[in-house]
């Protein structure tokens, strides 16, 4: 891997969201709210604030609001302007700042999260990515991704978004056996896709954040179907492993998976009682609610 600055950030944003039907019938799952924000825009966030310049969306055919949201909206913001709403006016011209560009590439086949990297390669080529997957919120006082940019820098070597999970839940997740700790940091030996527990490597899970080398894109063009009939990166990422350094990076932060119901509610919570404006009265609210429910 070259010491290239990282300016691209993937997001892969083809999945059909099932498990918030009927919700996500008509509009992505991304575009779930957490308080005032959909998903999607605290996944360009987080990744403009690592030095992303590029955001690379792969959609879906049912995927058109995404693009719609980061795009300019005249009608809107002259509206916006006429009444005298300029805080609302400046939160929209913020939502992609001047100097990033959206790029939207179209999945074809749903044929897995490897398969959807792989469709980003015309745009990224060679460089090392970022890779944000929007179900994974994570609140940090660092972003997650800015978190491992720095590890990068450091070490020049693919870095993966770990944290420890339940290990009957490894069956949910890409899975590492790592070595030579240091910190938060440690070497990744092995990657396997969502063992069992009986035969998981340990319970250090990858949960949806990336920073993968260029030669990622070699080895998911050799990558055959693996878990579920789809081109697993994982099993990219395996490959990867025989030819160059990969790291896991227990990043500081907390994560919501916002991918499941009891997740997204959390993350709504919690986000809610911190919201500038809302979190006191949501507080006093939650507070009421509380003791009301124990009478």
């Amino acid at each position: 891997m070259t010491a290239s600055k990282i300016e691209t950030a993937v997001f892969p944003v083809a999945g059909r969201g099932t498990r918030f039907l009927p919700a996500t019938k008509a509009s992505p799952k991304e575009m779930l709210p957490i308080v005032d924000k959909p998903l999607i825009q605290y996944a360009a966030e987080e990744a403009l604030s690592a030095g992303a310049k590029k955001l690379v969306f792969i959609t879906g055919s049912s995927k058109r609001a995404i693009e719609d949201h980061f795009d300019s909206d005249p009608e809107l913001e002259e509206a916006l302007e006429a009444q005298g709403k300029h805080d609302l006016l400046k939160a929209l011209k913020e939502i992609v700042p001047s100097w990033a560009s959206c790029i939207y590439i179209r999945q074809p086949s749903p044929l897995g999260l490897g398969h959807a990297v792989l469709c980003a390669r015309p745009v990224v080529g060679n460089q090392p990515f970022f890779i944000h997957l929007a179900d994974d919120l994570i609140d940090a006082s660092v972003p997650c991704l800015k978190q491992m940019a720095t590890v990068y820098e450091e070490r020049q070597a693919s870095v993966l978004g770990v944290e420890t999970v339940p290990m009957q839940e490894t069956d949910k997740y890409g899975i590492v056996a790592t070595e030579d700790r240091s910190g938060r940091l440690s070497k990744v030996k092995q990657i396997v896709e969502k063992p069992r527990p009986q035969n998981a490597p340990s319970n250090l899970a990858v949960v949806g954040r990336y920073v993968l080398s260029g030669t990622i894109f070699d080895k998911l063009e050799r990558t055959g179907r693996g878990a579920g009939g789809e081109i697993q990166l994982t099993d990219a990422i395996a490959d990867l492993l025989m030819d160059e350094a990969v790291y896991a990076y227990e990043f500081e932060g907390k994560r919501y998976d916002c991918g499941s119901k009891i997740g997204y509610l959390q993350a709504t919570v919690e986000y809610g009682l911190k919201h500038d404006v809302l979190g006191d009265k949501f507080s006093q609210y939650l507070v009421g609610l509380a003791q009301t429910l124990q009478k």
